[in-house]
C-alpha cells in the first residue's frame, strides 16, 4: 500500500526521467538528425513560457497573503524573513565553495558554440544589468518573461497591500488565492506532457552536444546530493544545538517530515507533520503556525543548492562566468535564491526558476529546459532539505523571539 503511494507521489518524476531517458538514446543514435524532435520540445516550452508570467504574479502575491492569515506580518515575520535569508545563504555558500573545489562544469566552457547557441553580448556589464532588472517604465512590459524581476516586486508589493488591507478586500484576496490555485492547474495540465515535450528537446540537445553531456549531470547530481547531505545532518544539527535541543529528539521529531518529503516529493505536503513535529520540540503555536506555512513558498534550502548548480552550469555552457571571484558568487547566489522563491511546492513545479536564471544572464530562455534536468534528477535531496528545512527555520525563530523577550 505504502509502495503505491510513494509510486503515485512519483509518477510525474518517474514519467519525466523516462522520457528523459528515451530523448538521451535518441539523441546519441540519431546524432544531428535529432533535430527532427525540435518543434515538439518548442512546442512544450511555448506552453510553459504563456504561464509563467501569472504563476509568478499569483505565487509571490500569495505568499504575502498567506502571512496576514498566519498572523505573521508585525510579529514574527522580521525574524522569520531573517531565518530564512540565513540559512539560504549558509546553503549556498556552501555549495558554491564546494562545486568550486569538485567542479563538475569545467568542460562545458565552449558548448554553447559547438551547439550553435548564442550566448549575450560580450562586454555586457552584468552588475548594471542585474540594476535594470529589478524596474522598467511602463506597466505593459510587466507582462513579459523577459522582466519577471521587476514583476516579482510589483507581485510583492501587491500582495503585501492586499494583506495589510485585511478583511476590507476579500473579494481581492480571493482573487488572489484562487487565481493562484487556478494557474497553478493549467501548469499541472501542461506538464502532463512534460515527459514528450522535455524528452524531444533533450534529444535535439544530445544530438547537438554529443553523448558526454550526461555523464556532467550524473557528476552534478553527486555534488547536489554530498551538499544536501551535509547541510541536512551538519548545519541542520548545528541549528538545533543552538535552540539547546537534544540531538536525539531532535532527529526523532525530523523523522516524520523526512519521510512524508521523500514519499510525496512535495514540501506543500509536509505542512502538518511539520506543524506537529514543530510544537513537539517547543515551538509555540503562533511561531509555528506563522513561519512553517510561510516557509514553505519562500524558503527552500534545497532549491538554492540545486539553483547554484543551475547557474554554474549556464555560466560555464554560455562560457560567461565573470573572472572576479567576488562577482561571481555574488552573481551565482543571487541568481540561486531569486530563482529559489519563484519554485511552486510542489512535484516538478514548473520552470519558472530556470527561466528567470536564463532571462537574467540574457541568454535564450528555451535553455531552461537544459537546466530544468538537474532540478528533475535532483528533486528528491533537494525537496528533503527543502521540507525540513523550515521545521529547523520554525526552532530558530522561536528561539530568537523568546531570547528577545527574556532580554
Amino acid at each position: 500500500m505504502a509502495k503505491t503511494a510513494v509510486l503515485k507521489n512519483y509518477a510525474s518524476t518517474l514519467w519525466l526521467l523516462l522520457g528523459l531517458l528515451a530523448g538521451g538514446v535518441l539523441g546519441v543514435v540519431l546524432g544531428e538528425k535529432a533535430a527532427v524532435f525540435r518543434p515538439v520540445g518548442t512546442l512544450f516550452l511555448n506552453l510553459i513560457f504563456v504561464l509563467v508570467v501569472p504563476l509568478v504574479f499569483f505565487s509571490v502575491a500569495q505568499s504575502m497573503v498567506a502571512m496576514r492569515r498566519s498572523g505573521t506580518i508585525g510579529k514574527v515575520l522580521g525574524t522569520a524573513v531573517g531565518v530564512f535569508l540565513f540559512m539560504s545563504l549558509v546553503a549556498g555558500v556552501f555549495a558554491y565553495g564546494l562545486m568550486s573545489v569538485w567542479n563538475p562544469f569545467a568542460g562545458l566552457a565552449g558548448s554553447a558554440a559547438a551547439a550553435g547557441g548564442s550566448a549575450p553580448q560580450q562586454g555586457m556589464d552584468i552588475g548594471e544589468a542585474l540594476v535594470s532588472a529589478f524596474t522598467v517604465n511602463d506597466f505593459p512590459l510587466l507582462l513579459s518573461r523577459e522582466h519577471l524581476l521587476p514583476l516579482i516586486v510589483f507581485a510583492a508589493l501587491f500582495g503585501l497591500s492586499v494583506a495589510a488591507l485585511g478583511g476590507t478586500v476579500p473579494t481581492m484576496e480571493k482573487v488572489v488565492m484562487e487565481g493562484g490555485a487556478v494557474v497553478m492547474k493549467m501548469m499541472d495540465v501542461v506538464m502532463k506532457v512534460a515527459p514528450i515535450g522535455i524528452g524531444c528537446y533533450f534529444a535535439d540537445t544530445i544530438g547537438s552536444l554529443g553523448g558526454q553531456i550526461v555523464g556532467r549531470y550524473l557528476e552534478i547530481f553527486l555534488v547536489v546530493l554530498v551538499a544536501c547531505a551535509v547541510c541536512y545532518f551538519g548545519f541542520y544539527t548545528l541549528c538545533a544545538l543552538f535552540c539547546r535541543i537534544p540531538p536525539g529528539k531532535f532527529w526523532k521529531e525530523m523523522i516524520p517530515p523526512s519521510a512524508t518529503a521523500v514519499g510525496t516529493s512535495s514540501s506543500a505536503a509536509c505542512l502538518p507533520v511539520n506543524l506537529s513535529a514543530a510544537l513537539r520540540l517547543g515551538v509555540s503555536e503562533k511561531v509555528a503556525d506563522g513561519v512553517i506555512p510561510l516557509g514553505t513558498n519562500l524558503h527552500k534550502d534545497g532549491s538554492v543548492i540545486t539553483s547554484v548548480a543551475k547557474v554554474l552550469f549556464a555560466l560555464y555552457f554560455f562560457d560567461i562566468l565573470p573572472e572576479n571571484g567576488w562577482v561571481a558568487a555574488a552573481l551565482v547566489l543571487l541568481l540561486a535564491f531569486l530563482g529559489s522563491v519563484v519554485v511552486g511546492a510542489i512535484p516538478i513545479g514548473g520552470m519558472t526558476g530556470e527561466i528567470l536564471i536564463c532571462v537574467i544572464l540574457g541568454i535564450d530562455p528555451s535553455f531552461a529546459a537544459t537546466l530544468m534536468i538537474i532540478g528533475t534528477i535532483c528533486d528528491i535531496p533537494a525537496t528533503l532539505l527543502n521540507a525540513t528545512g523550515n521545521l529547523v527555520a520554525s526552532t530558530l525563530v522561536e528561539r530568537l523571539t523568546r531570547g528577545a523577550k527574556a532580554a
